[in-house]
C-alpha cells in the first residue's frame, strides 16, 4: 500500500511544483510588459535607420539633462524635539507672529524659532554672550499641572 500511495504523491507534487512555479512567477505580467516595448522597436526600426542621424542629436541632449537630475537638492533632515519656556516668553511668540501678520507674512512658531536661531548664529562672539547672560536660566523638564 505504501508504493502504491508514494507513486501517487510523486507524480502530484511534480505537478503541484509546476502549478506554484505558474503561481509564483505570473508570466502574463513580463509577456506584458515585453510585448509593447518590442512592437515599438519592430515600428521604430524602419524609421531608425532612416532617421540615424537625427537620433545622434537628441542622445547628447539626453545626456545633458541626467545631471540634471543627479544635482537634485536633497530635503534636511527634519529633528522634532520639545522645551519648555516660560510663559511670557510663549506669549513673545505670539506677539511677534502678529507683528508679522501685519506686514503680510504668516510665520509658524518654528519659522520665528528659526530666524531667532539665525540672528543668534550671526552674531559675534561678544553679542552672543550679552544675549545669553539676559535670558534667566529656568528648571528644565515638563511643568506640573
Amino acid at each position: 500500500m505504501a508504493t502504491s500511495t508514494r507513486a501517487k504523491t510523486v507524480p502530484n507534487t511534480a505537478s503541484a511544483a509546476k502549478k506554484a512555479t505558474s503561481t509564483a512567477r505570473p508570466t502574463a505580467r513580463p509577456a506584458a510588459r515585453r510585448k509593447p516595448s518590442a512592437v515599438a522597436k519592430k515600428q521604430a526600426s524602419p524609421a531608425a535607420s532612416a532617421a540615424a542621424p537625427a537620433a545622434a542629436s537628441p542622445a547628447p541632449a539626453a545626456s545633458a539633462q541626467a545631471p540634471a537630475k543627479v544635482d537634485k537638492v536633497k530635503k534636511p533632515k527634519l529633528v522634532r524635539d520639545s522645551f519648555t519656556i516660560p510663559k511670557a516668553e510663549y506669549g513673545a511668540i505670539d506677539a511677534l507672529k502678529q507683528r508679522s501678520v501685519q506686514m503680510g507674512l504668516s510665520p509658524k512658531k518654528s519659522e520665528l524659532l528659526r530666524a531667532g536661531l539665525m540672528l543668534l548664529a550671526s552674531l559675534d562672539d561678544a553679542g552672543l554672550n550679552k544675549a545669553l547672560t539676559a535670558v534667566p536660566a529656568i528648571k528644565t523638564g515638563r511643568p506640573k499641572a
